[in-house]
């Protein structure tokens, strides 16, 4: 068994965390519950306001959740949880709506989704199990072995595995239960194959694992690369979708989501980068102080952020994972997701005329992007009113140099930035920029150093 995790995900302790990562821990009861695709230019699809999803999620650490929709013909569940057990609990939760369980869908083939499929047949042996083509063979043939090594983890992980008995091609529309869901299927990011489904009619996104929401990921399998270029085309190919619903953690908003799982992965990548350069101290292999670093400084820009999995260093075998992936590389061949070179920003109109205004010396066109009763926090000092901000751009700003590395959350009314902020048009620091925006003007601008 461990001889063949080696040859999955290599060597020493990495063994141990993806057998614990499999496994998860002794989940307990925490059911609550939460608050068409089209071309670009084509009309926006209406978006009916629906009951939301009920949710269940497991205890932390390694909480999972199972999602079920309200639909004309009865509930429609999203992924099973870990373990019948904890599917029990769900089932528990589902029975008080007194509606009847109408399908279930799968998003993707990990054991800690899938787990808890014989339970959900058991207490609903009339719902049929749905999975796309690829996960239903991602499921059967179990290339990685994951599920033997849950089960040789955890006792509660089933002795058998319970399969889709409806499958859909890849990417095809599912009718289910008096509802249309979109389907993608993504290869080689979070997982080997990941399935997406979306609800053009209220722009509901269940996203499995693709984008999660505040939570410390398992990097394990090597592919924050494919991760980063699943999370644009999952953009593109969804651009109206409304709220995602994660396999970890709280929904919310479908672009907030996609660019806090970006700016994880960009800002991990970041920093072990120049771990493995040439010219580290310890060459391609990352040093104890520099996995040291690493772990800070994630600690300090994500606090509060659980692991998926019961796993106290799965941080510091996420280092490894990616240092093994980043040493493999080719920059000159990076896609521009992954690359380090900072990417071409989308902004906010009101946020392109700031920095425009900023790089261009230009006071007026600078005030001009702010209402006139709006507001900045530079660093904590409040600048409240239009000719307010003008006499501090005029002694602060303008002569400066503005440089966006990325985009760092998007969502309406509301664009993050990070930037590099050269006061004298060279050298600077970094700092995160804030916008709240109405219409055409900017209300409110945060500015804060960058960790």
């Amino acid at each position: 068994m461990n001889q063949r995790l080696r040859r999955l995900i290599g060597t020493g302790s990495a063994a141990a965390c993806a057998i614990a990562l499999l496994a998860g821990c002794a989940n307990g009861p925490g059911a609550e519950e939460p608050g068409a695709s089209r071309s670009p230019g084509t009309p926006r699809a209406p978006q009916t306001k629906a009951a939301p999803p009920g949710r269940f999620a497991s205890a932390d650490p390694g909480s999972v959740n199972t999602y079920w929709i309200t639909a004309p013909d009865g509930l429609v569940v999203v992924d099973t949880l870990r373990t019948p057990a904890d599917a029990r609990k769900a089932i528990e939760a589902i029975r008080k709506t007194g509606t009847p369980v109408a399908a279930v869908l799968l998003t993707h083939a990990h054991p800690d989704h899938v787990g808890g499929a014989g339970a959900f047949h058991e207490a609903f042996p009339d719902a049929p199990l749905y999975a796309s083509a690829s996960t239903d063979r991602a499921m059967r043939e179990d290339k990685r072995g994951f599920y033997p090594l849950a089960r040789s983890a955890n006792s509660a992980f089933p002795a058998r595995i319970t399969y889709a008995d409806r499958t859909f091609q890849d990417g095809t529309p599912l009718q289910v239960a008096g509802l249309r869901f979109e389907t993608a299927t993504f290869d080689h990011g979070e997982s080997d194959t990941a399935t997406v489904y979306y609800r053009p009619d209220t722009g509901d996104l269940f996203a499995g694992d693709l984008a999660t929401s505040k939570v410390t990921p398992a990097l394990l399998e090597g592919n924050s690369c494919g991760w980063l270029q699943i999370l644009d085309a999952l953009g593109r190919r969804f651009p109206e979708a409304r709220t995602t619903y994660p396999g970890h953690g709280l929904p919310g908003p479908a672009t907030q989501l996609a660019a806090q799982q970006r700016d994880y992965l960009v800002r991990f990548r970041d920093l072990v980068r120049p771990a493995v350069a040439a010219g580290s101290p310890a060459g391609r292999t990352v040093a104890p102080g520099e996995q040291k670093t690493i772990t800070t400084e994630m600690g300090r820009s994500y606090p509060g952020h659980p692991p998926v999995a019961d796993l106290p260093t799965l941080v510091q075998e996420n280092i490894k994972a990616v240092a093994r992936e980043l040493t493999a590389e080719n920059p000159a061949r990076l896609p521009a997701a992954c690359s380090d070179k900072p990417r071409e920003a989308a902004l906010l109109p009101p946020v392109d005329a700031y920095v425009d205004a900023v790089n261009k010396g230009d006071l007026d066109a600078l005030t001009g992007a702010f209402a006139a009763d709006a507001e900045v926090v530079d660093v904590g000092r409040r600048i409240q009113g239009r000719a307010a901000i003008r006499a501090w751009a005029e002694k602060e700003v303008i002569g400066g140099r503005l440089t966006v590395l990325r985009v760092a959350e998007t969502r309406p009314g509301h664009q993050r930035l990070l930037v590099q902020f050269a006061p004298g048009g060279t050298g600077g620091f970094g700092a995160f920029y804030a916008f709240t925006v109405e219409g055409a003007s900017i209300t409110k601008a945060e500015l804060a150093y960058a960790p």
